[in-house]
């Protein structure tokens, strides 16, 4: 469906930097093992894993879902290797709707198993944390994702120093994913980047996925 020819298509290696790539894989299997983040589907198209935390906050989604601080939800991280990369001069229609069509294929495969898990059944919501360098790419995100049902929520205006730094390492880890991975889609703001949460209840996963 790409209308690009990537790396891999032209016979090299489809990483800019294989070394490195190397090893920040090497660190992020590590880091996901210890959030205990994992694949819930085989779908190479899938561009999100899962892990099973507890809300940091307390808040209401328009369907009337609740969710209390404390309380179990599933959050998405994205699978970096399954992303599609981005053409060397940016975003391009073809790409936009190859993520469109991840997306939704990894919301389909997200509602098939969370269905086939009944010891999930009390997971009220799904969220995550999308990376974004301003306010402007924020709103245009959280536009973008809305059309799968996701509702986005202000984060404090101040986090706490310790919650600062770790934003930091992270933005620090993923400048050096999309440098050695996809450099085409590096940014200036990478190491700023703020991040915007998005929440998609249950039954609006299983209503327009399941």
């Amino acid at each position: 469906m790409a209308v690009w020819d990537s790396a891999e298509q032209r016979g090299r290696s489809p990483y800019s930097r294989p070394w490195l790539a190397e090893v920040l894989s090497a660190l992020d299997v590590r880091l996901r093992r210890r959030q205990a983040v994992f694949e819930y589907t085989r779908n190479s198209a899938c561009v999100f894993r899962l892990d099973i935390a507890s809300s940091s906050r307390s808040l209401a989604l328009r369907d009337g879902t609740r969710v209390n601080a404390g309380q179990r939800i599933g959050r998405l991280h994205f699978w970096n290797e399954q992303i599609p990369p981005m053409p060397i001069n940016g975003a391009t229609i073809g790409w936009a709707r190859q993520m469109q069509r991840a997306i939704d294929i990894s919301l389909r495969e997200l509602a098939r198993y969370l269905a086939s898990r009944p010891e999930l059944a009390d997971l009220a919501a799904i969220c995550g944390e999308a990376p974004s360098g301003t306010r402007a790419q924020s709103e245009q995100l959280g536009r973008i994702m809305a059309r799968y049902g996701f509702e986005a929520f202000a984060e404090p205006a101040h986090l706490p120093i310790g919650r600062q730094l770790h934003r930091f390492g992270e933005n620090i880890f993923i400048s050096l994913l999309v440098f050695a991975n996809n450099p085409s889609a590096l940014r200036s703001d990478t190491l700023w980047r703020v991040r915007l949460p998005l929440y998609l209840s249950r039954r609006e996963l299983e209503r327009e996925f399941g």
